[in-house]
């Protein structure tokens, strides 16, 4: 690699100096005035920009080497990475989807034990209200039953009432009669006459 030395005077100067461990140097000048020509122009050096023979090989051999990891090493670990995550993703999709499908069966099944349970009470409901409206018509029955028998009674009773204050008052009735045809014809009249008499006479006024 060389160095340029720079000395400034009626000529500009350029001295090219070898590196450490190279040899030559290019020695050259540029003149300050126009159209003077220089006693020892440059040489064309190399372009500046002409990749070195070894430069291309650096890169080529750097570019196998990258190519070579790539294919055996990274791109390998790579997929196998990307291969994961995605079973990883898909496990944790096919997760949800069992918890969701239990889910779902559990609903199903909480639902049909609700239905059940209401059935089931709503027969309990029914039976217990039939038994309470046969126990209630029974008890009706009874009560009734006991009303009749009781107004029966009641009854029989008023009808022995009616019929002892009836005899009563037939007979004060046959007394008062018999009374008072003694008086208007002078004599007692026939008491059984008297008595048939006053018994027809009740038996059609009132009736029993």
């Amino acid at each position: 690699m060389l160095t340029a030395v720079v000395t400034r005077g009626t000529h500009i100067e350029v001295n090219f100096v070898a590196a450490e461990g190279e040899e030559g140097t290019v020695d050259c000048e540029f003149p300050l005035e126009a159209g003077v020509e220089s006693e020892e122009p440059c040489e064309t050096g190399p372009s500046p920009i002409a990749p070195e023979a070894k430069e291309i090989a650096w890169g080529a051999g750097s570019f196998v080497v990258l190519a070579l990891l790539m294919r055996f090493f990274l791109y390998p670990r790579l997929k196998k990475g990307m291969d994961a995550r995605y079973s990883l993703i898909r496990g944790g999709h096919e997760q949800a989807d069992t918890a969701r499908a239990s889910a779902r069966a559990e609903v199903a099944e909480y639902e049909s034990a609700l239905a059940t349970v209401k059935a089931e009470a709503n027969d309990r409901v029914e039976a217990a209200r039939q038994t309470l409206e046969a126990e209630r018509s029974a008890r009706l029955a009874e009560v009734n039953a006991e009303i009749a028998a009781k107004r029966d009674a009641a009854a029989a009773e008023a009808q022995a009432a009616r019929d002892a204050v009836r005899g009563d008052i037939a007979a004060a009735v046959v007394d008062v009669t018999a009374r008072t045809i003694e008086l208007s014809i002078g004599r007692a009249p026939d008491p059984a006459a008297v008595r048939s008499a006053v018994d027809d006479t009740m038996s059609a006024g009132v009736p029993s």
